[in-house]
C-alpha cells in the first residue's frame, strides 16, 4: 500500500494535456497567477532597480494645501457657535450636524425622554441589615435605604429645510431632560 491510489493508473485523463510530474503552466511558459504580458503590474513582485520610488503626493506634502483640518476649512456658514446639544452644533445663523449644515430659521425641535430611573436597596444595606439583625432589630432600619440610578437617553430631533437629524444623549441622573429641555427651548426661540 505505498502507492496513494492504488486502482488510478499514471495516464492522465482529464483537462489538457501535459507530462506526468511536471507542474500545469501558462501558453508562453509563465506559472499561474502572472500578468500574461509577463510585466509585473501592481500587486505583483518588481525587481529592486535602486530605491522605491514614491508617486507623487505619497507621505508628508511639502506645502500644506487648504482643506480639511487646515486654516480655510471653517464652514461657510459664519456665524458663532450658541450652544451645543448633542452632536448639534446651534451657530447664530445655522444649525451644523455631522450630515450636513441646516437653516436655523423655521426650524422645529422635538424632544423625547427614553429614560427611565430605578430605586432599589443596594447590596450593602442587605448585608448590613443581616449582620445587625442578629444582633438586635435594630438592623432592620438599613432597609430604608434607597438607591437610585438613572438609565436610557433623551432623544432630540430637529427638521429644517427638507432634512432631519436625530441626536441620542445619554441620561445620567433624574434631572437629564430638563437640561436638555432648556436648551431645546433656547433653540426653539432662535428659529422662530
Amino acid at each position: 500500500m505505498s502507492d496513494p491510489n492504488p486502482y488510478a493508473d499514471d495516464s492522465y485523463k482529464w483537462g489538457p494535456s501535459q507530462q506526468p510530474g511536471t507542474p500545469p503552466g501558462a501558453p508562453n511558459g509563465q506559472g499561474y497567477g502572472y500578468p500574461a504580458g509577463g510585466n509585473p503590474v501592481y500587486g505583483y513582485p518588481q525587481p529592486l532597480s535602486g530605491p522605491p520610488a514614491q508617486p507623487p503626493g505619497y507621505g508628508y506634502p511639502s506645502q500644506p494645501t487648504q482643506g480639511y483640518g487646515y486654516p480655510g476649512a471653517a464652514p461657510t456658514g459664519g456665524g458663532t457657535p450658541v450652544l451645543s446639544i448633542g452632536d448639534i452644533t446651534v451657530m447664530s445663523d445655522s444649525i451644523v450636524t455631522p450630515s450636513g449644515t441646516l437653516p436655523l430659521r423655521g426650524a422645529v425641535w422635538t424632544a423625547t425622554d427614553m429614560s427611565r430611573t430605578e430605586e432599589k436597596i443596594p447590596p450593602v444595606a442587605i448585608v448590613l441589615a443581616i449582620v445587625f439583625a442578629l444582633a438586635c432589630l435594630i438592623g432592620l432600619l438599613f432597609l430604608l435605604m434607597k438607591q437610585k440610578q438613572t438609565t436610557g437617553f433623551v432623544q432630540v430631533t430637529v427638521t429644517s429645510g427638507g432634512r432631519h437629524h436625530s441626536t441620542m444623549i445619554p441620561a445620567g441622573h433624574p434631572d437629564t431632560f430638563a437640561m436638555v429641555m432648556s436648551q431645546v427651548n433656547t433653540a426653539r426661540s432662535m428659529s422662530v
